[in-house]
């Protein structure tokens, strides 16, 4: 068993080796919570779940840390906007984006810091930096000196002579135009704390090399991100963390974004959907689905379209596992996944090939249901169950089933109850011989989406 990975420095795929048997450490770049998420948001956190969820089902110990940026420009300039404090923005938004996380099945991180509340750390950073030579103090900045780097770029292959950055307002003092600050020299009305250089605040890309170092050591195995922070952001943390004696990540990995008509998704372009808007028109089951299945490397084209062919795709899986169990009673996860699966989500997690089998050994599943075999019904059950497990899909366990802490924004069992009311209705109609009664509710909710099956043991319903 060789898991392998997509590196964005290597522009391959390596075999995973951990630096510590049996354990993997990750860190992920997590939110700035200048705003709610939109699904744009929310897919970066899914495909590293989906990552980590592989590490654990393949034996490891995962220790996965996401931090939150809590100060940052955005921030400052939107709690100005709406004549607010920053730390109150912040922390709506940093639980707007924990209950979209826990809507969608996201596992909590082992560790998820604050950017301000690592302010030390930063500080002996900086101060390392500055005795090594590679970081100098200018009008209460600090800034690195990315010609003191060598290796800086090498995570973007791009050549430094070609690279032109611009001095950002309030950033004086530069020797380079392409020198990046660690710390902003405070300005009027904005959140400041003391350092040996003057007051000032964190620039976005010291805290995450801070916070990895406290977090994970010298060394840890993966950084990982949207595909939008390879420059400046992780070239930037690169710099500092190894500059300052840290070997730092050893793969990066990068998830696509959504996009909308070709483009990034993104508040400043106008085309963000944001989650809590779609979660009162789709189950977070299947928005799970919708975000999670595609490979983590691929654009997804947001489409409403889109999303009911990911709806009716999920409402397949989901109707074998209703009439199975009905059929053979609930029957537990296979304690392993089909190899061809393993095999899959080995190889740089492969879920589009992963799912490819999740549906195959449905229709296997339905046609064991229909000549009666409830044994081979009750395997591929076992099967269906054990590879939806590890995608976090599973509707029938924790937290779709009921059972779980996520599931008081899932409006499915509300959905069914209501449906069921009509049914009895139906059924009631159909009873007394009043058929007209019954075939115009049926149509009714056929007009909401819904299709009706009648089974021996009663009218089941399913979406599409």
């Amino acid at each position: 068993m060789t898991i392998r990975l997509y590196d964005t420095g290597t522009r391959q795929i390596r075999d995973f080796t951990p630096l510590v048997p049996g354990r993997v450490s990750i860190y992920l770049c997590g939110a700035t919570v200048q705003a709610a998420p939109h699904i744009g948001h929310i897919r970066s956190g899914l495909n590293f779940d989906l990552m980590r969820r592989w590490f654990t089902h393949r034996g490891y110990d995962v220790t996965f840390v996401r931090n939150v940026t809590d100060i940052d420009d955005k921030i400052i300039t939107k709690s100005a906007e709406q004549n607010r404090p920053w730390w109150s923005l912040g922390y709506e938004n940093e639980t707007a984006f924990n209950a979209a996380y826990d809507a969608l099945g996201c596992l909590r991180p082992t560790y998820e810091p604050r950017a301000t509340g690592h302010i030390p750390e930063m500080i002996e950073m900086m101060h390392g930096l500055i005795q090594r030579g590679n970081a100098y103090a200018a009008d209460g900045n600090v800034y690195f000196d990315v010609r003191s780097f060598p290796p800086y770029l090498q995570l973007s292959h791009q050549e430094l002579d070609n690279l032109r950055q611009p001095s950002a307002e309030g950033e004086t003092g530069k020797r380079d135009p392409r020198d990046f600050a660690m710390w902003k020299a405070a300005r009027e009305g904005e959140p400041s704390w003391d350092t040996p250089w003057g007051r000032g605040r964190p620039g976005w890309h010291l805290e995450c090399s801070a916070m990895a170092h406290k977090y994970l050591g010298t060394a840890f195995d993966i950084h990982g991100g949207g595909l939008d922070l390879v420059f400046p952001h992780h070239e930037n943390e690169i710099a500092q963390a190894q500059a300052y004696g840290d070997d730092f990540a050893r793969y990066w990995t990068h998830n696509a974004w959504v996009t909308m008509s070709g483009e990034k998704m993104a508040k400043s372009l106008g085309n963000s959907v944001l989650l809590t808007e779609m979660l009162t028109r789709w189950r977070p089951i299947v928005l799970r689905y919708y975000l999670g299945t595609p490979h983590y490397r691929s654009m997804i084209e947001y489409s409403e379209e889109a999303l009911h062919e990911a709806e009716s795709a999920f409402a397949r899986i989901e109707g074998f596992l209703h009439r199975a169990v009905e059929k053979t009673g609930l029957v537990e996860p296979a304690p392993e996944v089909p190899p061809a699966f393993a095999e899959a989500m080995d190889d740089d997690l492969g879920v589009p090939q992963a799912l490819a089998l999740v549906h195959t050994t449905v229709r296997q599943g339905n046609s064991a249901l229909t000549t009666d075999d409830k044994d081979s019904a009750a395997a591929r059950l076992a099967e269906v169950r054990a590879m939806l497990g590890v995608l976090g899909l599973d509707p029938l366990d924790a937290p779709w089933s009921g059972t779980g802490t996520n599931r008081p924004t899932d409006l499915h069992g509300v959905v069914d109850s209501l449906v069921h009311l009509v049914l009895d209705q139906r059924q009631a109609a159909r009873t007394r011989k009043d058929y007209a009664t019954a075939d115009t509710l049926r149509a009714q909710l056929h007009q909401s989406g819904l299709t009706i099956e009648d089974t021996p043991s009663g009218a089941r319903w399913s979406v599409g």
